[in-house]
């Protein structure tokens, strides 16, 4: 009797009780009989999977009605920080956003994001994808579904990136792709689909968005209470009003993200807006224990993620990134160890550059006198946890720039003071760099269109204008590498030594099947 090679959650007991076999082995069976052609598409711990839960059931069971959750973060969420966070409070976590059409084509991009990063204890996981297009979207996700308990689309990214791209918070404005995309997800896939999205400046645009999107299918929301325009230092406050109003018009649970600092920040937006949970980014990253209500030593979160980074492998770029987060304020005193850090290119260097720190700070520590408070703005000494406020916008009065841009006052300092800091690094690493426009050299300028012309161009042309000119011609510009005449020539030098070949007709430089022609075709 064959062995029915159906899902091993509906046809294994019916199979083991015909064959007179242990459900065991029938398991073991039918994973065998899968072939190794599935190795890093089947599910990593069980193969058994539950029935999909929507809405508030899939929140209380599947994600353990968690509060507490780690944003998606652009190389930041990786699983050795997930692993620290969830460690101090973190409830749930996301991947960081990945790109569905790369996840598609590349295996090698799916074992490094997600499949090599397989953890038992980063459960729940929800793993974020960028796309633009429905079928691309749901084949990234059939493929990571196996990995998580949910998969996300990501509304929110307003990057400039995320514009070029066309993806993220710049979609937000094409509901019928979006319906399209959410619709065919929640159809297909076997875990939930939720989304990340910002708001419209008008609240009840931003309430019908919400409400579009929960009836293609969406599970869940988090709501980031910024538009795509409040970014960088125009990021300003996140409005907490906005997430209300979502809160109260879907029969979905709802994240609110933004203007989270601290464990109060969390208490009060759950209370003031209503929402299931509270994401954090730019907190978790500056406190990874803020879910915990602590703000311990920085270096006692350093070592910790440090060890955790040597069990699970990362980019080293990540972990520099997460030790500048983390140790932000303190190298804002001790900038020699700044350079260090990021001049180092071995993890164990940078732990060595995070015990210099370390020692720094507990020499500090040491000389403080009784009494003392923190210098600038700060609630803590800058040796402990706390968040990092991101400055605002330059007043016009400030300075008295009188609205003349930062780039204009530096070039009319014209010294090393009027520098910028990116600009200062690079002298620093090249100190016979310099920025002076009236020392920049001087190139002669191409008669058509103004850009540098080449030094050797026989028509003293810049390369673009001269191989316009060259082909227009027939004619060669050594300077240039171009050799249009020179190839025509040798062409027609071969077919007079083929005796099969017709000759060549005497043709002006429009005719059709002329040299002009065939290589203008070339070129297009």
């Amino acid at each position: 009797m064959p062995l029915p090679l159906c899902d091993p959650a509906v046809g294994l007991r019916s199979s083991a009780s015909e064959l007179n076999l242990a459900p065991s082995l029938c398991l073991a069976l039918h994973t065998e009989l899968r072939g190794c052609s599935q190795a890093w598409s089947s599910p990593p711990f069980s193969v058994k999977r539950m029935p999909k839960l929507q809405g508030f059931e899939f929140w209380s069971h599947t994600l353990g009605a968690a509060r507490h959750v780690v944003a998606p973060m652009v190389d930041q969420s990786e699983l050795a920080w997930r692993l620290l966070s969830r460690r101090h409070g973190a409830q749930l976590c996301y991947t960081p956003m990945l790109h569905a059409q790369v996840f598609v084509r590349d295996a090698n991009y799916r074992k490094e994001n997600l499949y090599c990063e397989v953890c038992p204890e980063d459960r729940p996981l929800i793993v974020q994808f960028c796309a633009n297009d429905p079928e691309v979207f749901v084949q990234a996700a059939l493929l990571a579904q196996d990995y998580c308990d949910a998969i996300d689309l990501n509304l929110g990214c307003p990057q400039m990136i995320a514009k070029r791209g066309h993806y993220g918070a710049f979609l937000q404005e094409e509901w019928d792709l979006l319906q399209r995309m959410i619709l065919l997800a929640h159809e297909r896939l076997s875990v939930p689909v939720t989304c990340k999205i910002r708001v419209f400046p008008e609240i009840d645009k931003t309430v019908r968005y919400a409400q579009m999107l929960e009836k293609a299918g969406c599970q869940l929301l988090t709501v980031h209470g910024r538009t795509k325009e409040q970014k960088g230092p125009l990021a300003g406050a996140a409005s907490w009003e906005h997430i209300k109003a979502v809160r109260k018009a879907v029969a979905i649970p709802v994240f609110a993200n933004g203007n989270i600092q601290c464990l109060q920040d969390v208490e009060r937006c759950i209370q003031d807006t209503g929402v299931q949970g509270v994401m954090s980014a730019e907190g978790n990253l500056h406190n990874p224990a803020l879910f915990e209500g602590r703000s311990p030593a920085v270096w006692e979160l350093a070592e910790e993620y440090l060890d955790i980074v040597r069990q699970h492998p990362c980019p080293l770029s990540y972990v520099r990134a997460h030790l500048f987060k983390l140790w932000h304020h303190t190298l804002q005193v001790h900038q020699h160890l700044r350079e260090e850090l990021a001049k180092v290119k071995t993890l164990d260097g940078i732990a060595a550059v995070s015990q210099a720190l370390k020692l720094q700070c507990q020499a500090n520590m040491s000389r403080q006198e009784e009494g003392v408070r923190p210098s600038g703005d700060l609630p803590f000494f800058h040796w402990i946890c706390q968040p990092y406020i991101r400055p605002g916008p330059k007043e016009e009065s400030r300075e008295n720039s009188g609205g003349r841009s930062k780039r204009a006052l530096e070039e009319e300092a014209g010294s090393v003071d009027g520098l910028s800091k990116n600009k200062q690094k690079k002298q620093l690493r090249n100190p016979h760099k310099t920025f002076d426009p009236s020392l920049k050299p001087k190139y002669a300028k191409c008669d058509q269109c103004g850009n540098p012309k080449g030094n050797r161009c026989v028509f003293n042309l810049c390369r673009g204008c001269c191989k316009k000119r060259a082909f227009r011609e027939t004619a060669d510009c050594p300077g240039h590498g171009l050799l249009f005449k020179t190839k025509l020539e040798k062409s027609l030098a071969w077919k007079g030594t083929q005796p099969g070949l017709q000759e060549p007709q005497q043709v002006g430089p429009g005719a059709p099947g002329s040299f002009s022609e065939v290589m203008g075709s070339a070129l297009a």
